[in-house]
């Protein structure tokens, strides 16, 4: 079993769950890309399919924390995505719930279904899986993992119990990677740009595309700072058609001007973005009131792509809009 860093709220939480023997049968785990959820939901299911579980926590060791690591327990699925967007479809959902009335065939007598990385999630699909998320077998388990829960209908919501991930500190962090075996080089430079984020540290130094975008994130904060329109609008062209790709370097983004807004305040304060230098530059450029408002715009944009509005198309009138923001800024 992989050494969990952090979370350790959440740890005891689920452990304390299993160890009561008053199991939620629908678990919903929120938290930013990287922080750990997906591994949170591994736990909890290994938690209940442990063989010799101590005290609530997962022995780690057994056949069937074994299998559930290697994603390969008989009776732990993970439903299919499909789609444009790829999403859990309505037909993805009844297949779920025909498969949840076979019984499991385990020593612990469950069955989990792990729903990972909930985004957009059709609202049919919601729906179709509401009366087995309300009335299910009592040997059948389900686990979403979301970015938050807004992804979900109320119904679906109140219905589960929610935990969030929280990130790392930044010395957890570091030996987290350290213990994976990372060079101390690409440990500092990982930090610098994640923070306490495990998932997205290990990803920078490992996943080439991921450094491009975070220079191109760096490229377009920059450009916002000189005013300098046409590169901003190379910058977002950079960004690619790709959505996932967009998104990241929208979040990315405003994450920056989330640090320009606090630092104007405390130029102490810590910064979450992947730039500190140029999240200082920013705050020196812009108001508080005007960073509120560059979040606002990139939330439009992101909006706009998630309806299939033309990606080129949403980045260009949000290119614009960003300069209109930042050519009003009187010091």
């Amino acid at each position: 079993m992989k050494k969990i860093y952090g979370n350790s709220q959440l740890l005891d939480a689920l452990a304390g769950m299993v160890r009561s023997g008053r199991t939620a049968h629908s678990v919903m785990i929120c938290g930013e890309k990287g922080s750990g959820r997906k591994l949170m939901a591994k736990y909890y299911t290994q938690a209940l399919m442990c063989e010799f579980p101590h005290e609530g926590v997962p022995c780690g060791e057994c056949n069937a924390c074994m299998n559930v690591e290697k994603d390969i327990h008989p009776d732990v699925i993970y439903p299919e995505k499909s789609g444009k967007l790829g999403g859990y479809s309505v037909n993805c959902a009844r297949e779920v719930i025909a498969d949840a009335y076979v019984k499991p065939n385990n020593s612990s007598g469950c069955k989990v279904y792990i729903f990972a990385d909930c985004h957009n999630v059709d609202t049919r699909t919601q729906n179709t899986l509401l009366k087995l998320i309300e009335e299910p077998p009592e040997y059948a388990y389900f686990i979403f993992t979301c970015t938050s829960k807004s992804e979900f209908l109320p119904t679906i919501i109140s219905r589960c119990v929610c935990f969030s991930t929280s990130p790392c500190t930044e010395e957890e962090a570091a030996q987290a990677l350290a213990d994976m075996g990372y060079d101390s080089e690409d440990i500092r430079a990982a930090v610098e740009c994640f923070h306490g984020n495990v998932g997205m540290c290990s990803s920078y130094i490992t996943d080439e595309e991921l450094r491009k975008r975070v220079d191109l994130t760096k490229a377009i904060a920059d450009s916002i700072i000189r005013k300098d329109e046409y590169a901003l609008a190379v910058g977002l062209f950079s960004a690619g058609r790709e959505r996932e790709d967009v998104r990241e370097v929208l979040s990315m983004l405003d994450r920056l001007f989330r640090d320009a807004a606090v630092l104007t305040r405390d130029r102490n304060a810590t910064v979450i973005g992947c730039s500190g230098a140029a999240a200082k530059a920013l705050s020196q450029t812009v108001t508080p009131s005007q960073a509120a408002r560059l979040h606002e715009r990139t939330e439009k944009a992101w909006a706009a792509v998630e309806s299939n509005v033309s990606i080129p198309l949403a980045l260009t009138a949000y290119g614009a809009e960003i300069m209109d923001i930042v050519a009003q800024t009187f010091r």
